[in-house]
């Protein structure tokens, strides 16, 4: 990337109204739920396929600027149980975003077993097909962990694979591969859902503000 001479002047006449200019992001903001979920996660005795349902909420942010750089974005947060129990199996929050001006796309992801990671790809405003990684030791678009699971379950790279559907439905396909402690070869660590829209996304906070005056 190369940067330009002048890194602190923000953008002039930034449009308020995110969900117009989410690029492809535009269609996963709302409420979203999967019943049809499928985890392949590694065990002492092997690897086990769990069952899950899946709830996602994507809520537009007001634009961000990093200087000259702007992004369009989603907050999301993602909540999955099992039929069988009723602890959460898995929490995860953090940001969707998009750069027009180059296509970058960034999922930030947060998930409170302590670990970060920050997964880029690019892409058209208008593409089916979101494709981003994250691997360890970038500090680019890396990952980090901690002690225990850095020397137990480290996390080599992640990718997530997402499609639009015409029903206006989406799917993903999420690797992460995995050295898990005592094994010679890495574990594929699969998760996969498809989702379908329960409810219409709210504009972002300072579109809601203009739009009142």
């Amino acid at each position: 990337m190369e940067l330009p001479e002048d890194i602190f002047t923000e953008p002039e006449n930034v449009d308020p109204e995110t969900l117009h200019n989410l690029g492809p992001l535009r269609r996963l903001a709302g409420t979203w739920e999967g019943l049809r979920g499928v985890d392949v996660n590694p065990k002492a005795d092997g690897p086990e396929q769990r069952d899950f349902r899946e709830r996602i909420e994507m809520v537009p942010i007001d634009p961000q600027a990093n200087g000259p750089q702007l992004f369009y974005g989603l907050r999301y947060h993602v909540h999955i149980n099992t039929p069988e129990e009723d602890i959460t199996f898995h929490d995860q929050v953090g940001y969707w975003l998009w750069e027009p001006a180059t296509g970058l796309v960034l999922q930030t992801i947060a998930i409170p077993r302590g670990q970060v990671a920050i997964a880029a790809g690019h892409a058209n405003p208008d593409a089916t097909k979101l494709v981003l990684s994250a691997e360890r030791g970038q500090t680019e678009y890396g990952i980090c962990s901690t002690t225990f699971l850095e020397l137990a379950f480290r996390t080599d790279s992640y990718r997530i694979e997402v499609d639009f559907h015409e029903d206006g439905s989406w799917s993903y396909v999420q690797d992460t591969m995995l050295m898990v402690r005592g094994q010679d070869t890495l574990f594929q660590h699969r998760d996969r859902n498809r989702l379908s829209k329960i409810v219409e996304p709210d504009l972002n906070p300072w579109s809601k503000i203009l739009r009142a005056k």
